[in-house]
This record gives C-alpha cells, structure tokens and sequence, in this order.
C-alpha cells in the first residue's frame, strides 16, 4: 500500500505537488520549527562562504599578484627628503652605527645569519640608538594578523612580530612603520626577496591612515617603502641603505630617527 499525500480538499495534498511550508507562529512548535530552519540556513550560508574562501600566505606571494590583490601601483622611486627631515648625527652616534657594522660583518664572515640573529645583532641597537625605546614607545610582541583584501572573498595570513606600538592598546592597523626581517645567508639573499609581504603587512595600515612606512632588510641592506592611500593606494621605493658602507650607514640612522618621530608612531616588526 502506497503512501498517502496530503490534498486541499482532505487537508492533504496530491504527490505530484510541493507546496512551500508555513508555520503558524502562534503554535510554538510551528515557530520552533520556523527559528531552527533559518538557522540552519544561516549556518549552511556562513559554511559554504568559509569554504569559498581562499586562503594565501603572504610570504608565498608574488610582486604582480600583491599588485593584483591590493590593488597596489608602483610610483616612480622617490626621496627620503622629500617625506622626512634627516637631521646630521652626533659623534657618538656616528661611533655607534660603525660599531653595530663591525659586529654584524664579523659574524657575516662566519657563515649565516638569522632572522633571530639579524634582530639581537643590528636592529636592537639600531632601534636603541635611533630613539625607539624611549617612551612612549612600548614593546610588545604578536603571533599572527590575518590581512583581507578588499574583495572579501581572499583572505591573506601572515607571522610578525610586534617589536614596538606607542600605546599599549594601539589598533595594529594604525601602524605607523613596518619592519620585516630576512634571514642572511652570507649576504646572498636581498631584502627584495621581503618585499611582497612588507607589502602586504603595510597595505592594511592605510584602513586608518594616509600614508605608512616599511623597511625589509637582511641585517646587511635596507629596502624602505612608503605607501600613500589613494584610488589607487600607491607605493614608492626608496633608495637603499647598507649598514657596512659608511655614508648610507649614516643615512640610515637619520631615517630611522625621523620615522621615529613622526607623531604617533607605532613600529611593527614582521
């Protein structure tokens, strides 16, 4: 014996029809009923959007696809005078950034360097020397930021760490200056090689501000970058500094000291 369909007549309806439910939400188990399926459908819609979802690493991306992602256009390389005031450096400090030279090429003789090593070696006292860790620069340390891009459908991850934010509960998104570190293998790989990330990292401080500060560096050279918001958000390349040639070692003090100063400045050590 067949099952029975309801009809209109007798309250039960014919097989071949399929009639769109309605609840009487009078009924609290027509209307319990009612909450559980929208609920279900809003789970089922959040699951299938999470697995639409593309996942990417930012230190697997490329130059073009940062491009593409972010929406980001390269600007004709600019100058450090042109954003900064570099004043002249005293005696000691001149002393100073040649000392943190000779000790960073006496272990680059050795063999390879680090990213942990490239950070107690030269940026610690590159951070000390250029103001940093005054007050009321805090620091502080971070595991993982996840970064999305504006289609919301691609959602880019990356490892850093926070070296330093002038107010304790800063949003990471009003970062001031980036910092990425690449390890040194007897000077072979360049800071470009960093550079995609940086860029990443650095594209989603310009939710909070006008322009943001990045610099990539093996211990060795200095890759600074400055991204300005616009439409499109843009990006410049800055000459690049070298802590073992003795005037861009120079340079580099000033521009660490002038980023340092701008007003709310927060560091960001990737």
């Amino acid at each position: 014996m067949g099952l029975t369909h309801p009809t209109k007549e007798t309250g039960f309806f014919d097989e071949n029809t399929s009639p769109s439910p309605t609840y009487d939400l009078k009924n609290p188990v027509s209307a319990t009923t009612c909450v559980s399926l929208d609920l279900m459908k809003l789970l089922l819609k959040l699951t299938l959007k999470k697995a639409m979802t593309e996942n990417l690493e930012a230190s697997q991306l490329s130059l073009n696809e940062v491009h593409c992602l972010l929406k980001l256009e390269r600007q004709i390389e600019g100058s450090f005078a042109e954003s900064l005031s570099l004043e002249p450096l005293t005696d000691v400090e001149q002393q100073e950034i040649l000392e943190i030279g000779h000790n960073f090429w006496r272990y680059l003789e050795a063999g390879k360097i680090s990213e942990e090593l490239v950070k107690f070696l030269v940026l610690s006292p590159l951070m000390r020397l250029t103001g940093f860790f005054k007050i009321p620069v805090v620091l502080t340390m971070e595991n993982s930021i996840p970064i999305e891009v504006e289609d919301g459908d691609t959602l880019i991850k990356g490892r850093l760490d926070i070296l330093a934010v002038n107010q304790p509960d800063a949003e990471i998104t009003a970062t001031r200056f980036w910092i990425l570190v690449v390890e040194a293998k007897n000077s072979t790989l360049d800071p470009w090689a960093g550079l995609p990330q940086l860029l990443t990292y650095t594209y989603k401080s310009l939710q909070q501000q006008a322009s943001v500060w990045g610099l990539t560096t093996n211990g060795r050279n200095y890759q600074f970058v400055h991204l300005t918001r616009g439409n499109p958000c843009t990006y410049q390349i800055l000459p690049e500094l070298s802590l073992i040639d003795r005037e861009r070692s120079v340079q580099l003090v000033q521009v660490l000291k002038a980023i340092c100063k701008l007003q709310n400045v927060q560091l960001q050590l990737a």
